[in-house]
């Protein structure tokens, strides 16, 4: 070959070479290529980054820097035979790879190996990868995995769209008895008996709206076998890549449950045998003892209305003034009527529990006490209201205590009126119905909340929707004692937003009311 040639071939091996270096640096991972004699010689910068080098610091160092010292004499065989061998390949497959960076510290790696020839030279060129962070999030992953799979409590992961599974732990498989293999052909529906797909959209809507973070909720689960067990869920919504997840962590709560029905069982002995211990004064006790209790909140604003207008009362010293003297001394009358109706009440209560109140039956006209009680009401009347009297009521005498039954419509009355809005109508029908005669007082109010009907006799009781009207929960309670002890009975209907009907029924034939009076 001629000199001139020389030169050429030495020219064209140059560029190759700088367009390889170019080419390498603009590639994030590390590029290193060793020659035959397993020397260094260029390396990228992210190479010199990842080994912990100055740039260019790695050339002509041998490859022995970068490997474990343990493994490097049996390296260097695997090179050789590799640049003998001339095919690319992955380093390793299958094994954990390590580097070593100058300051000593190895780190995982993966690399491929890429033989070549440049002039009559054989080259290897190593495309290196640093794999420390994805290892840590495997590492990471298979913890939770661990977690995850070994957990005693039931773990589930479903579609939040379609409910079916798509991981469920082995404590949920071994609970359940089903493999995970069909597991992932149902859904959250085919174990939870007791949710539709309706309730469960409803569940999870809080979740996927973002409203809320976790639900909570008690339910049974269906066992293969077909065997049912209570359980506590914990609702998370997640993601994997755009789908949508629920997670759902289960508590099985049978032995929660069989000794909370235990403790239950007992505690109701228990209270039982404390009932049967307990006497009248003790009664008495928490009957005085509610009975502050509401003082303080009952007593409260009608003694400030009259406060106030006592004091309002002495500057109006004028006789034209008048008007506005007998606007406070009719609030003064109002408010001292609520007082002494309320202390009424308290005082009725005390009587029945006592046993000390004296009934007194006699034969008197319906119409009559209809009147007084109408008349008596009208002056609470709000604007617009008016009691429509009751037809065909002349003539008809019943046999019964004429003040409770007096006490008795006035209490059905003046609710009618308290929890009704202005511009309705109260109703008062009277019945015969067999043996017995009905009383009905129909209101257009508040109705009573369907789950709070249950307790609309407890003493003391008031719907939820009327806690900020003024009363003291015990007048229909002193009125249901009242009639059962008059052999009588009270009951109601109601719809929220409606109005209710409250219904007397009063014996005609009342022999059974005097053995009660006499006894």
């Amino acid at each position: 070959m001629t000199k001139i040639s020389t030169f050429k071939v030495a020219m064209e091996l140059l560029e190759k070479y700088d367009v390889l270096k170019v080419i390498s640096e603009v590639i994030s991972e590390g590029v290193v290529i060793v020659d035959e004699s397993q020397e260094i010689v260029s390396a990228n910068s992210a190479a010199n980054r990842m080994f912990g080098y100055q740039e260019e610091n790695l050339v002509g160092r041998p490859l022995d820097v970068l490997i474990l010292e343990g493994l490097r004499q049996r390296h260097r065989h695997e090179v050789r035979d590799f640049i003998e061998e001339g095919k690319a390949r992955t380093m390793g497959p299958g094994l954990e790879l390590f580097g070593v960076q100058q300051n000593g510290q190895r780190f995982p790696l993966e690399i491929s190996l890429n033989p070549f020839s440049l002039g009559n030279k054989k080259y290897v060129m190593a495309i290196v990868v640093d794999i420390t962070e994805r290892k840590k999030a495997e590492q990471t992953i298979d913890y939770w995995f661990q977690i995850f799979d070994e957990s005693l409590n039931e773990i589930y992961v479903f579609d939040a769209e379609t409910f079916v599974f798509i991981n469920v732990n082995r404590g949920a498989q071994l609970n359940l008895g089903y493999h995970l293999e069909e597991l992932n052909r149902l859904s959250v529906l085919d174990i939870k008996p007791k949710l539709s797909m309706e309730v469960m959209k409803r569940l999870v809507a809080p979740l996927i709206g973002g409203k809320r973070e976790k639900v909570n909720f008690e339910t049974v689960h269906k066992r293969k076998d077909g065997s049912l067990y209570p359980v506590e869920v914990h609702l998370q919504l997640s993601a994997i890549g755009k789908r949508k997840v629920c997670v759902a962590i289960v508590l099985d709560i049978t032995e929660r449950k069989t000794y909370t029905q235990q403790l239950e069982n007992t505690v109701e002995e228990r209270t039982q045998q404390l009932r049967e211990a307990l006497t009248a004064e003790k009664k008495l006790n928490e009957l005085k003892t509610k009975f502050l209790s509401l003082v303080s909140h009952e007593f409260k604003t009608p003694l400030t209305s009259i406060l106030t207008s006592t004091s309002l009362l002495s500057k109006y010293t004028e006789t034209d003034q008048q008007d506005k003297r007998d606007k406070h001394i009719n609030t003064i009358k109002s408010k001292v009527r609520h007082l002494d109706s309320i202390l009424t009440d308290f005082l009725s209560i005390e009587r029945l529990d006592t046993g000390k109140v004296n009934y007194n039956i006699t034969n008197f006209p319906l119409s009559k006490l209809v009147n007084e009680v109408i008349y008596d009401s009208n002056t609470l009347l709000k604007e617009g209201q008016r009691i429509r009297y009751p037809m065909d009521i002349e003539g008809i005498t019943i046999d019964f205590d004429e003040k409770i039954m007096a006490l008795s419509l006035s209490n059905l009355v003046h609710n009618a009126i308290k929890y009704s809005p202005e511009d309705t109508e109260i109703e008062l029908k009277a019945t015969k119905i067999g043996a017995a005669l009905q009383i009905a007082i129909t209101d257009q109010g508040l109705g009573i909340p369907k789950k709070e009907q249950p307790f609309i006799f407890d003493r003391y009781f008031r719907a939820s929707n009327v806690l900020t009207v003024q009363g003291t929960g015990i007048g229909l309670n002193i009125v249901r004692q009242h009639m059962h002890n008059l052999g009588a009975n009270i009951t109601f209907t109601s719809e929220l937003g409606k109005g209710s009907t409250f219904t007397l029924h009063i014996p005609i034939n009342n022999k059974e009311n005097e053995k009660s009076a006499s006894g």
